[in-house]
């Protein structure tokens, strides 16, 4: 893979996401810094026991979505990054790998702060929908982050001490 392709789609009927491969695909011999998200299923959801999570999508549309992504975080960070997203498609049980998020840089900020940008864009703007399965046999579709309209926030370290108090 190149760096224009590192993202994809894993649907979970026929493989499960690897965060290795994204290691991988981020490491470079001048990169000092590899910061990796990976998302899981959690066994409690708003106190509800979860059994599972059923992500539906269509591959075309999100692949576009990351690539769009991906260039944006790109093009903040310069040339010297290399970026990979994995999000499962499919039934994922509690514990399976749902999403993989990694990013390698000459420097450790920079994978920090790149990772973090990219995982909450991908949260927030990505259209997949979530299904959640409950021990109780109930299951209901959650409003994701990307239907929710918020901004994903990413810190801005540029405030002064006055102008942060200004703003409350």
């Amino acid at each position: 893979m190149s760096t224009r392709n590192g993202w994809k789609v894993v649907d979970r009927a026929v493989a499960a996401i690897d965060p290795s491969e994204g290691i991988d695909f981020v490491s470079d011999p001048g990169f000092g810094g590899i910061d990796v998200f990976i998302g899981k299923v959690r066994d409690l959801n708003q106190g509800r026991p979860v059994l599972g999570i059923t992500y539906d999508l269509f591959q075309p549309l999100v692949l576009n979505e990351f690539e769009r992504m991906v260039a944006e975080v790109e093009a903040q960070f310069g040339p010297r990054i290399k970026l990979y997203v994995a999000h499962a498609k499919g039934r994922l049980g509690v514990g399976d790998v749902a999403l993989v998020v990694a990013a390698g840089t000459p420097h450790r900020d920079e994978a920090f702060r790149a990772c973090r940008q990219l995982i909450e864009e991908v949260k927030h703007r990505s259209p997949i929908w979530k299904q959640e399965h409950y021990q109780d046999g109930d299951s209901e579709w959650s409003e994701g982050c990307a239907l929710c309209h918020h901004e994903p926030e990413v810190a801005d370290q540029s405030h002064t001490h006055d102008q942060v108090h200004a703003h409350r």
